[in-house]
């Protein structure tokens, strides 16, 4: 097996995707180091945290994943992650998942223009029928991500997350492939 990113172009970003297939390729093939490298961990504990994915089994039962990890061009710094998880094929349905890890980053309209990139990924690559949100509550930044991109707000899971030590909610979101379709016929006739 050869490592076989995939590439996606946007105007400010280049996502390179890796599926579980390619995670593991990486961490059987390349050291430490090199690891920390290719996927842009910043700390011993980002490289830690992939490291137990890795040992743990990134693709389980029937599920996949695709992650996308964010360099901004200009710089030609991996700045965070997007990605479809918990993919069940057999479902045609996915969730969205991001962070920006670098704060100077941040609030500039990059998440946006990656999530854009990988909705169309989803339904016309992967040909996705649905694709899942989950969103904390208070997260307002990802609820206003969400929101621009037509996602319908399905409901509310209580306690859903355990994050610094409390139990938080998440909204769940999502959009169907005849509604991202509909979106995008808008933006053509309102252009």
């Amino acid at each position: 097996m050869k490592l076989k990113p995939i590439i996606i172009e946007t105007q400010r970003l280049k996502l390179t995707g890796y599926s579980s297939q390619d995670m593991t390729f990486i961490f059987e093939n390349f050291s430490r180091e090199e690891i920390k490298i290719i996927l842009g961990h910043r700390t011993d504990e980002d490289y830690q945290i992939e490291e137990y994915k890795y040992k743990n089994g990134y693709a389980s039962y029937n599920r996949a994943f695709i992650l996308f990890l964010l360099t901004e061009k200009i710089t030609n710094t991996i700045i965070g992650r997007c990605g479809l998880h918990n993919w069940h094929k057999e479902h045609h349905r996915a969730e969205i998942g991001y962070n920006i890890s670098d704060e100077n980053f941040k609030r500039k309209g990059l998440m946006n223009e990656a999530v854009s990139s990988i909705i169309d990924y989803g339904f016309n690559e992967l040909n996705l029928h649905r694709i899942e949100a989950l969103v904390g509550s208070n997260n307002i930044p990802s609820l206003k991500i969400i929101e621009s991109h037509h996602f319908t707000k399905e409901g509310l899971l209580r306690q859903h997350y355990f994050v610094a030590d409390k139990f938080e909610d998440s909204v769940v979101y999502s959009i169907l492939y005849n509604e991202y379709i509909d979106n995008k016929i808008d933006k053509t006739t309102n252009s």
